[in-house]
């Protein structure tokens, strides 16, 4: 694209033949509008053709500098010194000759040393540049990459192909790879002459004359061109693919918002409700319930943009809905900002890319599909960094040498899985979350399937598309900011388990990305420490409260010493028992039961029946009768249904304020009240005297049943903290 000073100049280039041409509005007139639109419609290059005076010399310097910050390759195309394109046009006789020439011979702007004196230059002497030094001046804090040559862009094909594009010609090339500075360049080449539609491929080493001179002698013979203009634009093609190899690999680069766009991405982000406000618009995406889960993983998500992300593994049976909450919360990310894997190779994340993996998001599909990559995630996730050492050969001589390749995080993990003997280093690494499998859970998702095969289901899907595309501007908009807890020293957490030492830390963590969510409604801060000046948001109560209100339900069931599974089937088991107990006019412990009456009972599988029910045989919680050869084997419950409930114990409710939820939580003057059940453990760091009863707090908490986020339910004790049956 041809950038002219004023529309006279513009006009000037339009007569002469070439259209691609456009004016700004003076030398400072470069607008926004224009640049969006130099983007939107893939401009490789810009030929900046401003006037040769000091005016024209300064803006174009600020001008290319702005536009290589885009990506665009700028240009100064250099008139005689003082005149404009207009005044050039009224001095030539040849408008269309001249013109051309002065495009041949633009002047590179990306390097300070490829920018030439335009008043000791004309357009019949361009073969003795001098250096400018009014225009070297700001330029020269660009990369100084190779140059390429003018009217030539190189693009990249989906198939791995290069196009690259001269006047008149359009170069295909296959073969080439990202190597620089390598001896030979062998390669596929198809030309094109675009006015005549005749095409002549052959393979050529460009870095061979004797290669080069054959297939334009050739191609000359084919296309009926002169054979030295073929060698000169095998030339230009030569520096085109050097610049190419030069420059970074892209990556995925993210869409540009319009203006509409980050408004309403920012309204999201300064709505007083967004924890309610994310759960709600995730129902209208079509996942029913499981409010806590997927409030739970999309703050998890939001803490890739932390220096210790947390990981997620969400558990469950077939078909149960485990990878449609995943994904759920994956559609409201950018794509840029995540990778997604159905499974993954033992090696393969060694190879990954220094900095692909770095602030993103891994979700794999199946934990199974990762077991020969577990060691490297465990290390990873631990760490924030891997390191392998790996036989390879040298790109320019082939020895067989070792190549370091490391892989830099963090990055946020997210897996789901149908085991239920998950690898136990990689399951306390992570947040467990556990899909609602109860009956009325299921009737309500077939009522959403059936709704949306209606019209209304029909609209619903067309929102989808637009809350999708809100969600996923807002998480663009998040700035990687420090997170300061004033509250951490007032803070305590369970300290039995060793475990408990990540557990406290993924606690914590859960806050700072509860602050860092809600970071356009809090005061950025700012202090300067060793000269440099770190900015950082603060965590409020509100952020404290809601992390307990997830903790309880998420880090209780971690902590639990059974699978979520087998917890819910020790439950059905708890109520058919109670239930024949009073038919019977009997107690608990004279019931005996077999597997067959659990099936009956729980319509669950056999297969189901037979893990879960081993599992709990082995903990003791039922009591095995008979069994030998001939024998029925009956089942005898020895838990009494004590200690059951999701809750973490040891954690501090946070004052009376500006909660998320319409509720009001109580609290004793002066103090932090506990989160501790009333025969709950004593905290070393807090007297045992301030609990929950003495306090009068009444915490609503996440339910268990139907997942709902922060209903009321009765305070329960920690299932961790339950009386063991007595041995038989």
């Amino acid at each position: 694209m041809i950038l002219c000073e004023s529309l006279l100049d513009a006009m000037s280039f339009w007569v002469s033949g070439f259209r691609n041409v456009t004016a700004a509005y003076g030398v400072n007139g470069f607008t926004d509008e224009m640049r969006a639109a130099f983007r939107a419609h893939g401009v490789k290059q810009v030929l900046i053709a401003y006037d040769n005076d000091t005016a024209g010399d300064e803006a174009a310097v600020k001008l290319a500098s702005s536009l290589a910050a885009d990506g665009i390759a700028p240009f100064r195309l250099v008139f005689p010194a003082g005149m404009d394109a207009n005044e050039y046009l009224c001095k030539v006789s040849e408008p269309e000759r001249a013109f051309r020439a002065v495009i041949d011979g633009a002047v590179w702007m990306g390097d300070a040393g490829d920018v030439v004196d335009a008043a000791s230059i004309t357009p019949q002497s361009r073969t003795e540049p001098a250096h400018l030094t009014s225009l070297a001046a700001d330029v020269a804090a660009l990369p100084a990459v190779t140059a390429p040559a003018p009217g030539v862009s190189v693009e990249a094909l989906a198939d791995g192909e290069l196009m690259v594009a001269l006047p008149g010609e359009c170069w295909t090339i296959r073969g080439v790879s990202r190597k620089p500075n390598a001896a030979a360049m062998k390669l596929n080449a198809q030309v094109l002459d675009t006015e005549s539609g005749v095409v002549f491929a052959d393979s050529v080493d460009m870095m061979s004359a004797r290669s080069r001179s054959g297939y334009a002698r050739a191609a000359a013979a084919e296309l009926g061109l002169a054979e030295g203009d073929l060698r000169r634009s095998l030339g230009k093609v030569l520096l085109a693919l050097e610049h190419w190899q030069a420059a970074p690999e892209p990556e995925n680069a993210a869409p540009e918002m319009t203006p509409e766009d980050r408004d309403a991405a920012l309204e999201l982000l300064r709505d007083e409700c967004l924890a309610g406000r994310i759960a709600s618009d995730m129902a209208a995406c079509g996942v029913v319930g499981e409010s806590t889960n997927l409030t739970a993983a999309y703050l998890a998500a939001v803490s890739r943009k932390l220096d210790r992300p947390l990981a997620v593994l969400i558990q469950s049976s077939s078909a149960a809905g485990k990878s449609s909450l995943m994904d759920a919360v994956l559609n409201l990310i950018p794509l840029e900002e995540r990778l997604q894997y159905s499974a993954m190779t033992g090696q393969s994340l060694f190879y990954l890319g220094e900095t692909n993996l770095q602030h993103k998001i891994l979700a794999i599909a199946e934990e199974e599909g990762v077991r020969q990559a577990a060691y490297a995630l465990k290390l990873l996730q631990s760490d924030g960094e891997l390191t392998i050492a790996s036989t390879g050969k040298d790109d320019a001589s082939g020895n067989l040498v070792t190549k370091q390749y490391t892989v830099k995080g963090p990055v946020m993990l997210m897996l789901t899985t149908t085991a239920i003997d998950v690898d136990e280093e990689l399951l306390n690494r992570c947040l467990v979350l556990t899909v609602n499998e109860s009956r009325e859970q299921t009737e309500a998702i077939h009522a959403a399937q059936r709704y949306a095969q209606t019209l209304e289901g029909l609209l619903a899907s067309n929102e989808k598309s637009y809350i999708t595309q809100l969600h996923q501007n807002a998480q663009r908009l998040l700035r990687p900011l420090n997170v300061v807890n004033p509250f951490a020293s007032q803070l305590t957490f369970m300290s039995d388990k060793t475990r408990t030492r990540r557990d406290h830390m993924k606690y914590l963590t859960l806050i700072q990305a509860i602050a860092l969510l809600h970071q356009y409604q809090r005061e950025i801060k700012r202090v300067e420490h060793r000269g440099q000046v770190v900015e950082y948001i603060e965590v409020t109560r509100e952020d404290i409260r809601l992390a307990n209100q997830l903790a309880h339900e998420i880090l209780g069931r971690t902590l639990d010493e059974m699978p979520p599974q087998t917890r819910k089937l020790l439950l059905l088991i708890q109520k058919m028992v109670s239930d024949a107990a009073a038919a019977q006019n009997g107690k608990p412990g004279e019931v005996r039961f077999t597997r067959r009456e659990i099936r009956d009972f729980t319509q669950w599988s056999d297969n189901q029946l037979k893990v879960h029910c081993m599992r709990l045989a082995e903990m003791e919680y039922p009591l095995i009768h008979g069994g030998s050869r001939g024998h029925l084997l009956q089942y005898e419950l020895l838990w009494d249904g004590s200690g059951d409930g999701s809750h973490l114990c040891g954690l501090i409710e946070p004052e009376d304020g500006p909660v998320y939820d319409s509720g009001k939580l109580g609290h004793d003057a002066g103090k932090l009240p506990l989160s501790c059940p009333e025969d709950g453990a004593k905290l070393g760091a807090v007297k045992s005297s301030v609990s929950r009863a003495s306090a009068g707090v009444d915490v609503p908490q996440v339910g268990s049943g139907e997942k709902t986020l922060f209903p009321a339910e009765k305070k329960t004790a920690h299932r961790n903290l339950k009386s063991r049956p007595a041995a038989v």
